[in-house]
């Protein structure tokens, strides 16, 4: 039997402070769990036989008041893992809400970091909203499957911050939430699969959008590394931090009730104190610690920070638990298990009261380390608790009840036994890394298995465009046609191009609808034609097609659904069978009674369509494969023929050539272009050029040297304190919208 070949995973996790030790959890919002979970399952997944390389790839980043490895290309922090940083905008630290103007460049510059590799990864799982766009991106131009895992979601924390009485205006404006909606749902559009902490996770909040589909949902809880945490050992000396713990009780051996979470209003830790005070026979007992973070001034912390501690307190000084209550100023990393250690050693309790718990790190923690828990009847606990049965779940909104559920289990010694027993072994038995990978991978391969036959093979390059170091794409209407004058220009710059400089022309047009357009205009035929709303690409003067490029992007599409779902909706008519094509379906859409484009996305995502919808001038709609689309053909023109995208001059007009004016390609946006490219304004590598139709080409050329050395415009460098740790000056969220490309 033939071994199966061993797995190269690439991973991305874009945000936040990312190595391979020391984690600086809590430095800032974006460095928190979801950095833990991804540096552990690098490392997990190295540890595997089946596994050749695990990339785990972020934002490189230049500031000096961090540490110099996250400006180091490579941290090898495992046998067979990798971190690999790639710069994604300016070099300075940028908080998530701003990043989204440079992720197209971002998956651009994975690409030729891919290229210089020489190895396609078997799959591309990315973390958060960010990353999932991003690998929505790769995987169309690399044909391996994506895995999505959103973390948390964009539509949960809307609600929420609704709920708190934020208007939608702030809201967006803090957020940029409509653009992480959008993202996740095109990673959930081009997912093969979505890994999920919990049931409740999938069921109650990745089942509020329009691209859910329950089949390609996997519950793999995130596994722990167990290694630090174990039970007390009879007669060991109490750690360092019991002395920082007791110097706060009266009578530091009683049963101790242990809370440890960050200040945050959803954690709940108000609720708990009220719970512990107004319960006499808890008080009379027990002690209670509540470890929330470090801090040195209160007065420093964030707003939300400064009002938890704030009303923590004054509950303290209100119902007179001095003696009673435990509240460390600082704790350090290893600080923690000593903490679990000494709760358990004291017949105690671990209590998580947490508003909402998407999973529930600390409650494996505390069960492995022999100590009962008493947690929020909410997402993750439900399944920690169902798996390890090491406590009970409580509402966290009934104080009476909270204070009940733990004064029972401190009270029944029998029961805070077993609890403690089962706890230990539950939490080896399920949620180590080592059966978090296994289980990963066993769904790897299913959907690398689906998938391999549409993956690009770098290996089977030939020497077609051997010589072809750069390339001048444009679309065909209104940018070559349109003035006369002007196309004369164009082409007469053309003529004094190097020889290694090639022409392509992309269009919506079908192949026969081109070729004629082109003659009547006398264009020369271009070294390349991208066709069909970027399904097709021929090359020379036979044009030969590009099968790699068509297996590719035949991935998961249903042309008779799609048509199924549009050809009766009021205000959408097909066009012409001419404009019709095997990977693309064409409409002409009522501007006055036609659905939106908005809508029209909704319809095909609710009908488990995995589609790409393309709209320009308002009247125009291509329904085409998700792994289709002219900017995706663009980058598969470089990838397959080793030209980077910084070597691609591309002019467009409409919101169809929008991708392939993103990112690190050079664009240049025609004078007469359609309202739906303004939003490219100001990005660096996009010129609104002054110049209209042909004319802007030229203009074009000349302005990034695009015949000579070639002038790569950069991203603004700013301060470099900005936006870098807690405590520095707050900025404003950026704004982004999403291309037509949907």
């Amino acid at each position: 039997m033939e071994p199966k070949r061993r797995l190269y995973v690439l991973m991305m996790s874009v945000h936040g402070l990312v190595r391979g030790s020391d984690l600086e959890l809590g430095r800032d919002a974006d460095t928190g769990g979801q950095v833990t979970y991804v540096v552990e399952l690098a490392r997990a997944l190295s540890r595997e036989a089946q596994v050749a390389r695990v990339d785990l790839v972020t934002r490189l980043v230049h500031a000096r008041n961090l540490d110099p490895v996250y400006s180091q290309p490579v941290e090898p922090i495992a046998p067979k893992a990798y971190i690999v940083r790639i710069g994604c905008g300016p070099r300075r630290y940028l908080k998530k809400e701003r990043l989204w103007p440079y992720l197209d460049d971002f998956a651009d510059q994975i690409l030729q970091y891919l290229r210089r590799l020489g190895r396609v990864p078997d799959v591309i799982h990315g973390h958060y909203a960010d990353a999932g766009y991003a690998g929505s991106e790769l995987v169309g131009m690399l044909g391996v499957p994506l895995v999505f895992t959103g973390h948390s979601l964009g539509r949960v924390k809307q609600a929420r911050l609704l709920a708190k009485g934020l208007t939608e205006e702030l809201i967006e404006s803090r957020y940029n939430m409509s653009r992480r909606i959008e993202a996740e749902e095109t990673a959930l559009n081009s997912a093969a699969l979505v890994i999920a902490s919990t049931r409740q996770e999938v069921e109650e909040q990745y089942a509020d959008y329009d691209r859910y589909v329950p089949e390609r949902m996997k519950v793999i809880p995130p596994g722990v590394d167990l290694s630090r945490f174990s039970p007390p050992q009879p007669g060991a000396d109490p750690p360092p931090i019991a002395a920082e713990m007791d110097r706060f009780l009266r009578e530091p051996r009683r049963p101790l009730i242990l809370a440890m979470a960050r200040p945050d209003e959803r954690k709940n830790l108000e609720g708990l104190v009220r719970a512990f005070a107004e319960n006499e026979e808890l008080r009379a007992t027990c002690n209670l610690a509540v470890v929330a973070g470090n801090r040195d001034d209160i007065s420093t912390l964030e707003k939300g920070q400064r009002s938890v501690l704030g009303r923590l307190l004054y509950l303290f000084d209100l119902h007179d638990l001095y003696g009673q209550v435990a509240y460390p100023k600082h704790h350090r990393h290893d600080d923690v298990p000593d903490l679990y250690r000494l709760a358990a050693s004291r017949r105690g309790v671990f209590v998580n009261p947490a508003l909402t718990e998407p999973f529930g790190l600390t409650l494996i923690e505390a069960a492995a380390s022999g100590l009962p828990v008493v947690a929020t009847q909410d997402g993750g606990p439900r399944n920690i608790v169902a798996a390890c049965r090491n406590g009970v779940l409580v509402d966290p909104l009934d104080t009476r009840s909270l204070g009940q559920a733990i004064l029972a289990a401190v009270r029944d010694d029998e029961q805070w036994q077993r609890w403690s027993e089962n706890g230990i072994k539950g939490a080896q038995e399920n949620f180590s890394w080592t059966s978090h990978a296994r289980r990963y991978l066993s769904e790897i391969r299913r959907i690398t298995g689906e998938a391999r036959r549409h993956r690009v093979d770098l290996t089977a390059q030939g020497n077609r465009l051997a010589l072809i170091d750069r390339i001048v794409a444009s679309n065909l209407d209104d940018v070559l046609d349109g003035d006369p004058e002007g196309l004369r220009t164009f082409l007469e710059c053309m003529s004094r191009a190097p020889s290694n400089v090639a022409f392509c022309v992309a269009t919506g047009r079908s192949l026969r609808s081109v070729t004629e357009r082109l003659n009547e205009l006398h264009i020369p035929r271009p070294q390349i034609l991208i066709t069909a709303a970027g399904t097709e690409i021929h090359y020379g003067p036979l044009l030969a097609r590009d099968r790699i490029w068509e297996r590719q992007i035949g991935y998961g599409w249903q042309p008779d659904a799609v048509r199924e779902v549009l050809d009766h909706v009021d205000g959408i008519h097909a066009q012409d069978r001419a404009e019709q094509h095997r990977f693309k379906i064409s409409y002409d859409v009522d501007s006055e009674q036609g659905p939106s484009l908005r809508s029209i996305v909704q319809l095909l995502r609710r009908a488990g369509l995995a589609v790409r919808v393309l709209h320009s001038r308002g009247v125009y709609l291509d329904v085409v494969p998700v792994r289709a689309g002219p900017g995706r053909a663009i980058r598969h023109l470089g990838f397959r023929w080793g030209i980077p995208p910084e070597r691609m001059l591309v002019a467009g007009v409409s919101g169809v050539d929008e991708r392939m004016l993103r990112g690190s390609t050079l664009g240049v946006v025609v004078a007469n272009h359609s309202p739906e490219l303004e939003r490219l304004r100001g990005l660096p590598r996009v010129l609104f050029a002054r110049g209209h139709h042909a004319f802007a080409l030229v203009e074009g050329i000349d302005h990034y040297d695009f015949f000579g050395r070639i002038r790569i415009p950069e991203p603004e460098q700013e301060p470099e304190v900005e936006e870098t740790v807690e405590g520095d000056p707050p900025q404003g969220g950026g704004t982004f919208a999403l291309g037509a490309e949907s």
